[in-house]
């Protein structure tokens, strides 16, 4: 049987939610859509742990990007995310699990800085190796990332930001301040639009920390998870 969006088993047709009309008619479609993309991954996306190997990046399991251009080495995955962390910088990029990353998400770490505290902000310094190492002990702040963040396209984050467990930053955004868990962000400079859940839901959730659970654990509660009931959550 092949997968037709006017087939009887769906109720309605279109972008709508669709639900299949009885057990059985859901058994056939998610056996046709299991035949339809047998074998198609995602293109463009890594895992960053299992790409990444800089000694300043430090990514929780299941984080992923996304990539229009995807480089063919680590090295060029690390250069896209943050372009100005180098093997030699004093911050750090340390990123939660399950984050997800949208194309042209960067973040520009301390050592992008410039010196602001004389008469000129030009980086004299490092353009020769034996004056360079100046640059190695001033004070640069990491940046933080908790988990399951979602960040959208072509977001930026600006140097030394903290971004709170389930925040979401919104595509374009530029993020100059940290981020609260749980709060969606906007705008240049990024903004706080809303809360997504209660401050009594925001405190279990952070509480509960599902993202911290076996992957076993996580797969059989995935209704729980994705579903918003935060009862159900507790009882995963």
């Amino acid at each position: 049987m092949g997968f037709e969006a006017d087939h009887p088993d769906w109720k309605a047709i279109g972008y709508d939610f669709v639900r299949p009309a009885s057990p059985d008619a859901h058994a056939r479609i998610k056996a046709a859509l299991l035949r339809r993309f047998e074998g198609v991954t995602i293109p463009n996306t890594i895992h960053l742990n299992a790409v990444i190997d800089h000694p300043r990046i430090t990514a929780g399991d299941y984080s992923y990007f996304s990539h229009f251009a995807a480089p063919d080495t680590p090295a060029g995955w690390a250069q896209l995310l943050a372009p100005y962390l180098f093997p030699i910088s004093n911050e750090r990029l340390i990123i939660g699990r399950f984050c997800q990353f949208a194309h042209g998400t960067t973040f520009i770490t301390s050592s992008a800085n410039h010196p602001m505290r004389g008469f000129s902000t030009y980086p004299f310094r490092v353009f020769k190796p034996e004056t360079m190492i100046d640059y190695v002990d001033l004070p640069f702040n990491d940046s933080v990332v908790g988990n399951d963040v979602w960040i959208g396209y072509g977001a930026i984050v600006m140097p030394g930001v903290t971004i709170g467990d389930g925040a979401i930053v919104a595509a374009g955004s530029v993020v100059t301040r940290d981020v609260a868990p749980y709060t969606i962000v906007g705008g240049n400079s990024a903004m706080p639009l809303r809360q997504r859940f209660s401050d009594e839901i925001v405190a279990d959730l952070l509480a509960i920390r599902w993202w911290d659970w076996p992957i076993d654990r996580i797969e059989t509660s995935l209704a729980a998870i994705e579903s918003g009931d935060i009862e159900a959550l507790k009882m995963a």
